[in-house]
């Protein structure tokens, strides 16, 4: 009997180290330090993670005010770079979208998803927390809608959109989000449907229009004068 008394000590005070230390704490100099967990006014979960001296370290999670279970958010923090990893999921947890920050700027590569949280919808770079470098666009199909280009912010240099079943059906150029240069259009069976230039979002100069890949008419675009 005393055997099994002392089994069911030992077993408390396990549970009690796993389960029973110390939360939202703080080290002498007033930073938090040790597993926090904060909750919402309803009392439901808001967020739990782990800070070593202030700084976070490892995984924290995020949740929703109206459910506990899954998490909205997952961020894993980097060791000593500055660097964090942030996950997005829906209210079911499926992942949404993912990518890196640091300073609470977006950096590198990020990704959104389809409903089905795998195949990839989206693909942009970012640089200094503005899409910078190639941006694609795809169907549920993963075949390529869009590949443009952005610079700080902004799309800049050419633009290419295709069919979903991969014909290419629009041939553009931008100049810091505006349409400039060279334009060309096409139907969906490939064949050539316009073309001509833009400068500064206007179309410009002489235009063609095509039917069944043949030139069929051209005009002159007047100039908009201020």
């Amino acid at each position: 009997m005393k055997k099994i008394t002392l089994l069911i000590l030992i077993l408390q005070l396990g549970l009690y180290s796993i389960y029973g230390q110390d939360i939202n704490q703080v080290n002498s100099d007033g930073e938090r330090h040790g597993l926090w967990k904060k909750y919402y006014p309803n009392k439901r979960i808001r967020y739990e993670g782990t800070f070593e001296n202030g700084k976070e370290v490892g995984v924290f999670k995020f949740y929703s005010m109206n459910s506990s279970d899954n998490p909205m958010v997952i961020r894993t923090f980097a060791v000593d770079s500055g660097e964090s990893l942030v996950q997005f999921f829906t209210a079911k947890g499926v992942l949404e979208s993912e990518g890196k920050i640091i300073d609470k700027q977006r950096i590198g590569k990020w990704l959104y998803f389809h409903k089905d949280g795998k195949t990839v919808m989206i693909e942009e770079n970012y640089e200094n927390g503005k899409l910078s470098g190639e941006y694609k666009l795809f169907y549920e199909n993963k075949k390529l809608t869009k590949l443009t280009h952005y610079q700080n912010g902004r799309e800049h240099g050419n633009c290419k959109q295709y069919s979903d079943s991969g014909i290419l059906i629009e041939d553009v150029n931008y100049v810091q989000g505006q349409l400039h240069g060279p334009a060309i259009y096409y139907e969906t069976s490939g064949q050539l449907k316009q073309k001509g230039s833009y400068e500064e979002d206007l179309r410009v100069g002489v235009w063609e229009i095509y039917k069944d890949g043949q030139l069929f008419s051209s005009k002159v675009v007047p100039t908009v004068k201020d």
